[in-house]
């Protein structure tokens, strides 16, 4: 295992951490897990650019990484509406989105097809990352709560995550349609040559 993928597994072990120390009563922790989030994410930052230009892309890499990344934050995100911090309907938008965009990705790749990112997917995440940050600091009582503040950051959140979902779909349209098309037309072939088989077997019974 390379050292990218040893980053990337870092932060998914980190995740059980920092969520025992997030919902602690005991403030120390609290602390501590704001420390443990801006580590994993950190990480993430890291494993990319190691595996970038130290040539250590893998296919385990490019499951894990965003596999990692939708952890952490859907976790933090699950914590904060266990402690009353944090309203279920972001992550009811958080969770819909990455199952959505997920299922398009299997879709695609039993069929081959590989549908390409975007830069609103990394914008989605910094933000995403950035937000959660700012309420562990609120949760931990290192920051006083801004209601201003809170909200703009909530609600970016939710739109940027929202809106990179559409455009994720829009920009491989294209290739969703075309492959759809070309499924509909290899069925149809078959089809035609189910009933061309049959026709022949008819014709050699009669003669």
């Amino acid at each position: 295992m390379n050292t990218a993928n040893k980053l990337t597994f870092l932060r998914i072990i980190m995740i059980p951490v920092f969520m025992f120390t997030v919902l602690s009563n005991n403030l120390v922790l609290n602390k501590i897990s704001l420390v443990i989030f801006i580590v994993a994410a950190l990480t993430d930052t890291l494993d990319g650019y190691i595996a970038r230009n130290y040539n250590q892309i893998t296919n385990l890499g490019k499951f894990l990484d965003p596999l990692a990344d939708k952890l952490l934050v859907i976790s933090a995100l699950i914590c904060f509406v266990y402690t009353n911090i944090l309203s279920p309907w972001i992550v009811i938008i958080v969770i819909a989105r990455e199952l959505m965009i997920t299922g398009f990705r299997t879709i695609a790749a039993k069929e081959g097809i590989v549908l390409a990112a975007n830069i609103f997917g990394k914008i989605k995440t910094v933000i995403q990352m950035i937000t959660v940050i700012y309420t562990i600091f609120i949760h931990s009582q290192i920051l006083s709560y801004n209601t201003t503040l809170y909200y703009l950051l909530w609600g970016l959140t939710a739109v940027i995550t929202v809106y990179s979902g559409y455009r994720y779909i829009w920009d491989n349209k294209k290739i969703i349609i075309k492959n759809w098309q070309r499924r509909i037309f290899v069925l149809y072939l078959k089809e035609q040559m189910f009933y061309y088989e049959r026709w022949l077997l008819w014709k050699k019974k009669k003669h």
